[in-house]
């Protein structure tokens, strides 16, 4: 009887820590429900239940449900939520070094970018931890190109035009200003009225994003250039990845990584679909010549003033530099 009853109390302890060791990791989004991004972060979601044999659910709020970047970024800190799926300007929000990402010209083409996030990626997921965030992964969408109400190819072209961008990013706001463009910071969710309105006439976006929120209708001239990739990473707060055990950490990462690298070549295939769709339905495309981009790559370093040593440290930057001119 009582070997009986100790087996029960050792059952009972054994189950009441894998109790203690379950947790529910509530995981904040902008992308649309239903949206390639999405999907993919409810395959995460499924993934680390299988793996750590549901010690560790996530719960997806997408399509902003836990607020815009800066909301998610503040209820992360106060553990309202744990997770976020952010863009790489919202990472620039948590650690502004995360921006070189987005610097224009900086990198032209997918191999680059590549090359040089794999050179950045221990110094930068450091920076990050010493924020208070563990990042997960890192996920390529495109590339920014411009889309306006009428032609558009030189920046003087550009300054005609007045030009949404997301608000909550002074620093940047100053560097086109320095450029010479009429800005109009607003949040995202108000782009669709404001493109109605006139309020603006110009934005940046990947083509899958422009084709999915319907934006290129109001805007359909669109300069082929790449401005600047579309990136975008999943982070978690150190409290809460500290929780999971250490033994799942890799694995989880992993199957993050794989989940998000099946996601970019989907992307792809969706980007030309968008393309031709658009076009189909009256998008206007615009090369630039040799010689304009160049006069684009002269431009953005007076806004490379602003940015290196005030916002991005000036070591990472000319470091990334070198590395860029390495590959």
């Amino acid at each position: 009887m009582r070997h009986r009853w100790a087996l029960v109390l050792l059952v009972g302890i054994l189950f009441g820590s894998l109790q203690v060791e379950a947790q529910v990791i509530k995981v904040g989004s902008v992308a649309p429900e239903g949206s390639p991004w999405d999907r993919a972060l409810k395959r995460i979601a499924l993934d680390w239940q299988k793996i750590s044999g549901g010690r560790v659910t996530l719960k997806i709020y997408s399509g902003g449900i836990a607020g815009d970047e800066p909301d998610m970024i503040r209820k992360m800190r106060i553990n309202q939520i744990q997770a976020a799926a952010m863009s790489g300007s919202g990472l620039g929000k948590i650690d502004p070094d995360w921006l070189v990402y987005q610097l224009p010209f900086l990198t032209q083409n997918d191999e680059e970018l590549d090359y040089l996030f794999e050179r950045l990626r221990p110094e930068l997921e450091r920076r990050m931890e010493d924020k208070g965030f563990t990042f997960l992964a890192i996920i390529k969408s495109g590339w920014l190109r411009f889309f306006a109400k009428e032609k558009v190819v030189t920046p003087d072209d550009f300054r005609k035009l007045k030009f949404f961008v997301m608000e909550g990013s002074p620093e940047v706001d100053q560097a086109w200003k320095i450029m010479g463009f009429h800005i109009v910071p607003l949040p995202p969710n108000d782009a669709f009225a404001a493109l109605q309105s006139g309020m603006v006439e110009i934005f940046t976006a990947s083509p899958l994003t422009a084709a999915a929120m319907q934006w290129f209708a109001l805007a359909p001239h669109m300069t082929d250039i790449n401005w600047t990739p579309f990136t975008a990473g999943l982070v978690i707060s150190n409290q809460a990845w500290r929780r999971i055990p250490r033994e799942l950490q890799p694995k989880l990462k992993a199957a993050t990584r794989s989940v998000l690298a099946d996601l970019e070549a989907e992307i792809i295939e969706l980007e030309n679909q968008a393309m031709e769709i658009m076009k189909d339905n009256g998008l206007i495309v615009h090369q630039v010549p040799p010689a304009v981009q160049e006069e684009w790559e002269e431009l953005v370093q007076e806004g490379f003033k602003i940015l290196v040593g005030d916002v991005i440290s000036r070591d990472l930057y000319e470091q990334a530099r070198q590395i860029i001119s390495e590959y």
